[in-house]
């Protein structure tokens, strides 16, 4: 952070504290920020909840909950097209919750149950209020 913006900021936090001195605080606020940016499990939330952050994704899961399920089955569910459809895929197995095989010449979709599990968890232990 450059030497202009910290005294502008250390001038603020004096403002809202009522202090004379916002050295160790201002301090104290960048040690918490970096210890926060450097806590993996906040990587780890951000790619779940950027993978669930859509209704359509959510519905899919919802579905794979009860048994894996072919693209044209997920086409019929969301009533959207199979492009459509690929684009939320793309994204849920990215994020490693779900997986396609190969059933014939179909593609089918399996939901990760326990690592859907595991980012819930993870969301709730570091979020939790």
């Amino acid at each position: 952070m450059k030497q202009k913006r910290s005294q502008e900021i250390k001038k603020m936090l004096c403002a809202c504290k009522n202090c004379s001195n916002s050295n160790s605080d201002f301090d104290k606020l960048l040690i918490l920020g970096k210890k926060l940016e450097e806590n993996e499990n906040l990587d780890v939330i951000e790619r779940f909840t950027s993978a669930i952050a859509s209704k359509e994704r959510l519905i899919i899961i919802n579905a794979l909950k009860e048994q894996d399920r072919c693209v044209c089955e997920l086409e019929t569910i969301l009533n959207k097209s199979q492009s459509t459809i690929s684009h939320h895929l793309r994204k849920l197995v990215a994020a490693g919750l779900i997986q396609g095989y190969k059933k014939q010449k179909f593609t089918y979709y399996h939901l990760f149950k326990e690592e859907l599990k595991h980012n819930l968890i993870t969301f709730n232990q570091n979020l939790n209020l």
